[in-house]
C-alpha cells in the first residue's frame, strides 16, 4: 500500500515542534528559559505557512482513516492562528505566574497537533485518539497553576468529567460499529443510506451526541464550563473556549453530516433542542454572574448553541455558516480573554466591579473588550452579526422557531456584556495608575480588534474560503 506521508506534513511539523520545545526547555538553563515562547510561537507561525502553502493538497489516507481536504486544512489553520495569538498575547502572564515556561509551550503545540488529528480523522480510532491527546494535554494545560487551588480544583473537575466524557464516546462508536459493521466514517454513511435506522445506531448516536456536547460546552452538558474557565490560567482558558470548541464542531459536522446523513431525520431535532437549551441557559445565566471568567464562560455555552444552529440543516450552506462563525469567534474571545489576562497581571482580579474606569488606565485594552463583546452579541456591523445571519439563515424555512429564539438570546445578550461595559467606561477606577500591558499583548489587542471589524465589514474573502472548504467537505 502505498502511503503519502506529504500528506501528513503539517502533523509531522507539529510533532516535531512540540518535542524540539520539551527537549529545549530541559537542555537549556533555567535563565533561558523565557525564550522558549519565541521559539514556540516563531515555530507556529511556520507551520501555519506550511498548511496555507498546502492548502490544495487533497488525498485519502489507509482507506479512509485519515482524510485529508479543504475542510480539514481550514480548521487547522483556525487552531493554528489560535495557539499563535494565545501564545502572543499572554507572554507576560505566562512570565509571571507560570513557572515552567516549556512545559507549557510545548503541552500548547501537542493540544494543537490534537486538534489536527480530529480534524483530518476519517474513522473512530484516529478521532479518538485525536480526542484524547487533545483531552489529556488540557488537562495539564488546566491544572498548569500547581500552587493554586482553584487552578488544581478546575483541573480535577476536568479531569473526572472529560474522562466521563471520553467514555460515552467511545461507547458510541462501540454500538455504531455493531450496528454497521464498520469504523470508517464514510463507511458508516454507505451502510446508514442503505438500511433502517436500528436501536443500537440511535443509542450509539445519543451517546456521540451527548459525549461531543461535553467538549463543546452545550447545555445540558456543560456543567464543567464555568469553574474551570475561572480556575484555569486566563491563556488556557481563551485556548479551550475557542480551539477546543471549534475542532469538536469540526467533528460533529464529520460524523453527523458525512457519517450519519441517512439517520438525519432522528437527530436534526435532538441538535435543535440542545441549540435552543443552549442559547436560554447560557445567556440568561450569564447575567448575575459578577466574574468576568464565569460571565464568558456562559456566553460561551450561549455560542455553541448559535453554532449547533448551523448543524441542524447538515447542509453546505450550514457547514459554510459553522466554519466562518468559528474562525471569526477567534478573534473575539481571545481579544476578550487577552484583555482579561492583562488586567489580572494589574489588579490581580477577574471580579466585573474591578474593571471600574478601564477606559482610563488602558484605553485600548477597553476598546477591544467593547469591540469583543458587542461583536459577541451580533451588533452590526461587527464580525458575529454577519456570523449570526449566516448561521440563522440556514434554517429559516424549517426552523423559523430558532431564528426567533436567537433573535430574542442575542438581545438578551446586549444587557450583561453593556453591564461590562458601563463599569468600564463610566465608573471611576479605584486606583487610577495606567495599566502596562507590554508590547506582544498589544499587538495581539490590534489584530483582534481590526480582524473582528474588518470581518464585519468585508467578510467576502473568509466567506469564499469557508465555502470553498464546506464544498470539499462533500467531495469523497
Amino acid at each position: 500500500m502505498h502511503f503519502d506521508f506529504s500528506l501528513l506534513t503539517t502533523e509531522l511539523s507539529m510533532f516535531i515542534l512540540g518535542l524540539a520545545t520539551f527537549v529545549l526547555g530541559l537542555v537549556v538553563p533555567s535563565r533561558s528559559r523565557r525564550g522558549i515562547g519565541a521559539f514556540a510561537l516563531f515555530g507556529l507561525l511556520a507551520v501555519l505557512g506550511l498548511t496555507v502553502l498546502n492548502w490544495d493538497q487533497q488525498g485519502v489516507l489507509l482507506n479512509g482513516m485519515y482524510l485529508v481536504d479543504r475542510y480539514a486544512m481550514f480548521f487547522k489553520i483556525l487552531c493554528l492562528s489560535t495557539a499563535i495569538l494565545v501564545i502572543f498575547g499572554s507572554l507576560r502572564y505566562v512570565n509571571e505566574h507560570l513557572g515552567n515556561h516549556f512545559e507549557y509551550y510545548s503541552t500548547i503545540v501537542f493540544a494543537t497537533l490534537g486538534m489536527m488529528v480530529i480534524a483530518s480523522a476519517g474513522d473512530f480510532i484516529s478521532l479518538y485518539l485525536g480526542i484524547e491527546l487533545m483531552t489529556i494535554s488540557f488537562i495539564i494545560l488546566v491544572a498548569f497553576r500547581s500552587q493554586d487551588g482553584k487552578s488544581l480544583e478546575a483541573g480535577i473537575k476536568y479531569l473526572l468529567q472529560a474522562g466521563l466524557s471520553s467514555a460515552v464516546i467511545l461507547y458510541g462508536f462501540s454500538l455504531i460499529y455493531a450496528a454497521t459493521g464498520t469504523i470508517v466514517i464514510l463507511e458508516v454513511a454507505h451502510a446508514t443510506l442503505q438500511g433502517q435506522a436500528s436501536p443500537l445506531l440511535i443509542a450509539g448516536m445519543v451517546m456521540l451526541v451527548a459525549g461531543l456536547g461535553f467538549k463543546v460546552s452545550a447545555v445540558p452538558f456543560h456543567m464543567w464550563s464555568p469553574d474551570v474557565y475561572e480556575g484555569a490560567p486566563t491563556p488556557v482558558t481563551a485556548f479551550l473556549a475557542v480551539g477546543s470548541k471549534a475542532v469538536s464542531f469540526a467533528a460533529l459536522l464529520r460524523l453527523f453530516v458525512a457519517g450519519l446523513a441517512g439517520v438525519h431525520q432522528q437527530w436534526d431535532i435532538l441538535v435543535a433542542v440542545l441549540a435552543a437549551l443552549s442559547m436560554i441557559i447560557g445567556n440568561l445565566v450569564a447575567i448575575p454572574q459578577t466574574n468576568i471568567k464565569r460571565l464568558l464562560a456562559y456566553s460561551s455555552i450561549a455560542q455553541a448553541g448559535y453554532l449547533l444552529v448551523g448543524l441542524v440543516t447538515a447542509s453546505p450552506a450550514g457547514i459554510k455558516a459553522v466554519m466562518f462563525y468559528s474562525f471569526l469567534y477567534v478573534f473575539a474571545t481571545v481579544g476578550a480573554f487577552t484583555v482579561v489576562a492583562v488586567v489580572y497581571n494589574k489588579i490581580k482580579s477577574d471580579e466585573i466591579a474591578d474593571y471600574a474606569g478601564l477606559v482610563q488606565r488602558a484605553p485600548l485594552a477597553a476598546a477591544v473588550m467593547l469591540i469583543c463583546l458587542l461583536s459577541m452579541a451580533g451588533i452590526p456591523p461587527l464580525a458575529g452579526f454577519v456570523g449570526k445571519f449566516y448561521l440563522f439563515s440556514t434554517v429559516v424555512s424549517g426552523y423559523l422557531w430558532l431564528v426567533y429564539l436567537g433573535l430574542i438570546m442575542s438581545m438578551i445578550s446586549v444587557y450583561y456584556y453593556l453591564r461590562v461595559v458601563l463599569v468600564m467606561f463610566r465608573d471611576d477606577p479605584k486606583d487610577p495608575a495606567p495599566i502596562e500591558m507590554g508590547s506582544a499583548a498589544n499587538i495581539t489587542l490590534i489584530i483582534t480588534m481590526v480582524a473582528t471589524i474588518f470581518l464585519g465589514i468585508y467578510p467576502n474573502p473568509l466567506s469564499e474560503v469557508a465555502n470553498s472548504a464546506a464544498i470539499s467537505f462533500f467531495l469523497k
